[in-house]
């Protein structure tokens, strides 16, 4: 089978096209055959080494597909579609995967949809209902309105009724963000947003601030807050916030400081089956909308990856894993240490 894997550290580059054998699902897993992955800032963190992933590893951590084989004592029939936010190995024909990390897949839910929900929405789901559960007197600020996430997050915040702030870098994006439903947008690149927030707070500040840029936004997050308020850095894509004395929290009015991850909000299966259900069923009903921006082939995964690094994307980006066809059981596979490997794309 075909599947993306890392052997160094580094830029897209770095990504090679191996050819390995299909994998074999042991006690309580199953064997998926792989439709669509999605294209996240966590596959960068682990490519260039920020999370460490014992090398060579198969990339790839979101998806949907469906059930080839079944190991002893899995639950999950051969034929049942799935998805999963967090399976390193989304980027191959075929992966084996525990059964309690696998989400069943409502029947009027497309493979696409599936494939870019469960990561991006569980992120805004946890966000919004436990790291700072909202209400309708939240007053927020969301970093980064118009990404993947973002989107997601100002829908499930106006749900609930608060008035939602957003940064943004165009007007493009800023209509994308009120189309979410952010009540004001701020364009970062001609306004500081710190200001912006103060005029539109009338000094007081907001709530709570869901901070995925890091580096270039966290002091100004900081500095935004109510007394008492929240900030959840939930990513770094500008870069990895510094250490930060706590006496700066106090001098800013005794704010919390949170740094969630998703590993921890689905570390077990009640968790993972609640929050991926929950958001699986919003994506069914309508009240939660995808905006699928881009799919690429599984060749062109480093285009993927510059485009969504280099903030040219408004939504989510795919990969169309393409299978070989059928699942052969007893096909002939090449030994893996001496399956060839296609060239690094730049």
């Amino acid at each position: 089978m075909k599947a993306i894997r890392l052997h160094s550290y580094g830029g897209p580059e770095v990504l090679q096209l191996d050819d390995i054998p299909v994998p074999e699902p042991g006690v309580g897993e199953v064997l998926v055959r792989v439709l669509k992955a999605g294209v996240n800032f966590l596959d960068v963190y682990q490519r260039t080494g920020l999370y460490r992933t014992p090398l060579p590893c198969s990339l790839g951590s979101e998806g949907a597909g469906v059930v080839e084989k079944v190991g002893p004592k899995a639950k999950l029939q051969p034929g049942t579609r799935v998805a999963w936010p967090s399976q390193l190995g989304s980027f191959a024909e075929f992966m084996v995967a525990p059964t309690w990390k696998l989400v069943p897949v409502p029947e009027n839910v497309d493979d696409s949809s599936a494939a870019g929900a469960l990561l991006q929405g569980i992120t805004a789901q946890y966000l919004s209902e436990t790291t700072y559960p909202a209400t309708k007197k939240t007053v927020a600020l969301v970093h980064a309105g118009a990404g993947g996430t973002g989107r997601l997050l100002i829908q499930l915040l106006k749900k609930k009724g608060a008035r939602v702030f957003t940064t943004v870098s165009t007007d493009e994006k800023a209509n994308i963000a009120r189309e979410s439903g952010a009540d004001e947008t701020i364009l970062y690149t001609q306004t500081d947003f710190v200001q912006a927030v103060k005029d539109l707070t009338k000094g007081k500040g907001v709530h709570v601030v869901y901070d995925s840029v890091g580096k270039s936004t966290y002091e100004g997050s900081m500095s935004v807050l109510h007394p008492l308020g929240t900030l959840a850095l939930f990513g770094q894509s500008s870069g990895p916030v510094p250490p930060i004395d706590p006496l700066r929290l106090t001098a800013s009015g005794s704010i919390f400081l949170a740094r969630p991850s998703l590993q921890h909000h689905i570390a077990d299966p009640k968790s993972l089956k609640t929050r991926g259900t929950k958001v699986l069923n919003w994506v069914a009903d309508g009240s939660l909308k995808l905006h699928i921006e881009h799919t690429y082939p599984l060749a062109d995964i480093g285009q993927a990856y510059r485009d969504l690094e280099g903030r040219k994307t408004t939504g989510k980006l795919l990969i169309d894993v393409a299978s070989a066809g059928p699942f052969e059981e007893n096909r002939a596979m090449s030994d893996v240490d001496k399956a060839p490997q296609s060239e690094s794309w730049r």
